[in-house]
């Protein structure tokens, strides 16, 4: 399972997470480790687009918390990656992203693997061969 940050424009539109071209680096970055989009639930932390596509805020994340506690307690992952700063704090209680990726926590009993949001690796070329390695990681729990 990943957890995102909420939908942009695009998957706000559709009603289905990462498919602008976020989505697309991330397929090709599962495909690199092995992992196909079809077997994996994707959610994020709100449930709609922010205004103006801006962060979403404290009062908009607690709303929305009930509900992707519901979906993990259904879902019941193996793992979860969470990718970017804000689904990494509100699972894990921290924030740095670039400090944290990559690397081993626990979220009620289920492997939580921090990983940089797809948009990071398009802002970022350079990112990608390190968000490619986090996934590997991820991969290596299972």
């Amino acid at each position: 399972m990943f957890v995102g940050e909420g939908p942009g424009r695009n998957e706000d539109r559709m009603g289905r997470p990462f498919v602008g071209q976020a989505g697309k680096l991330l397929e090709a970055l599962l495909a690199t480790a092995g992992l196909v989009r079809e077997k994996i639930f994707i959610a994020n932390v709100v449930k709609c687009r922010p205004p103006n596509n801006r962060a979403p805020r404290k009062d908009e994340i607690r709303a929305c918390w009930p509900y992707l506690q519901k979906q993990i307690k259904i879902i019941q992952p193996k793992i979860i990656g969470t990718l970017g700063n804000h689904a990494t704090e509100t699972l894990l209680g921290e924030s740095g992203i670039g400090r944290l990726h990559g690397t081993r926590h626990e979220y009620e009993g289920t492997v939580l693997i921090p990983l940089y949001h797809p948009a990071a690796g398009l802002y970022n070329p350079d990112l990608k061969q390190i968000m490619s390695e986090d996934l590997k990681s991820l991969v290596d729990e299972l």
